[in-house]
């Protein structure tokens, strides 16, 4: 039996100790970073001897948003627009901007299925607000929750008919941020109520999609003392209950700032918390082991959520690659970053 964790590796391929622990203790997924990614043979090669090493279907994840957050760059994979590209030409023309999010998704599908990856972590769904951290910033795609729910099952649904599964994030919401939880716990100040009218609402229109992943954000109004990703009551009261998510929910992840603790605690904290599955990514062997000693083998609930997980990513539509590639061409502009923020 697979178990509840999901974990980066050090480097292009797998370690002789990062074989073993996949073997041994057999992780539900790996996701891939930019050191991870160096040519197109040697990611297929790497993404293969981690499947055969845990022997059973994996989650391949990557965050390929566009934008400051894509691992794969020319010419690995081809540049992308930012999230803020599509809430621009939203405003201008909806039905347009709806069309570009759902081709141009269909197309990064397209281009990650071919190297085996068959999990893409966007769309975001945070609003960020004034004053907040800048680390969701042009990421997002607006900050209006019907604009972002738009547009977020756009792109959804692009992925979905390409055969990918996206992880919509990061659930509850991390736009009023006001630290970049990589490198320090934010603390959200709203009421509830302020909450459920904004920052949620992209979530709770969203919420039969298959993934999410959490965000290490504390929401004051709701659980003070705890980040959501190890908030029960986050988890269960605004995540499973008002949003109404039911898919594979996993962590942000674990080695960020935001948490504190032993790498294990927080694994332990994460899934007591109510989440299926933790994410571990840093690619350190020591912090590894220890989040795959206690990570559970995956049951009950969370097993069927990620079998449900896994029947998304086994069937690709046909579509008009051509078509695809000329909404993205109209996009793009050389004005964005190209470098990669988190």
């Amino acid at each position: 039996m697979q178990r509840a964790f999901i974990a980066g590796v050090s480097g292009v391929e797998l370690t002789a100790d990062e074989r073993a622990l996949f073997s041994h203790r057999r992780p539900c997924g790996l996701i891939l970073f930019s050191r991870n990614c160096v040519s197109l043979d040697q990611i297929r090669n790497l993404v293969r001897d981690a499947i055969d090493a845990v022997g059973s279907d994996l989650l391949v994840l990557i965050d390929q948003e566009g934008g400051r957050v894509q691992r794969l760059r020319p010419p690995l994979g081809r540049r992308l627009p930012p999230g803020v590209a599509f809430a621009d030409l939203y405003d201008k023309d909806p039905s347009a901007a709806v069309e570009a999010a759902f081709q141009i998704s269909r197309l990064v599908a397209h281009d990650l299925k071919i190297l085996g990856i068959n999990t893409n972590c966007t769309p975001v769904l945070d609003m960020p607000v004034p004053g907040a951290d800048a680390i969701i910033g042009d990421r997002a795609l607006g900050v209006e929750p019907g604009k972002v729910a738009a547009l977020g099952r756009a792109m959804a649904n692009g992925y979905l008919a390409g055969g990918v599964l996206p992880v919509i994030k990061h659930i509850p919401g991390h736009g009023q941020a006001d630290v970049d939880s990589h490198l320090k716990l934010p603390i959200v100040e709203s009421d509830a109520k302020t909450l459920e009218s904004s920052d949620f609402v992209p979530f709770k229109a969203l919420a039969d999609l298959p993934a999410a992943m959490t965000a290490h954000v504390v929401f004051k109004a709701f659980d003070p003392d705890h980040p959501a990703s190890t908030s029960r009551i986050v988890t269960q009261k605004v995540m499973r209950e008002w949003i109404g998510f039911d898919g594979l929910l996993m962590s942000d992840d674990l080695s960020m700032k935001a948490l504190d603790g032993a790498l294990a605690r927080r694994a332990e904290q994460v899934i007591a918390a109510g989440s299926d599955v933790v994410l571990h990514c840093n690619g350190d062997i020591a912090e590894m082991r220890d989040v795959a000693m206690v990570a559970p083998e995956l049951n009950g609930p969370s097993l069927k959520r990620f079998q449900r997980a896994l029947s998304h990513i086994s069937h690709a539509e046909p579509f008009d690659h051509g078509h695809a590639e000329g909404l993205l061409t109209n996009l793009l502009d050389d004005t964005g970053s190209t470098s990669e923020s988190v």
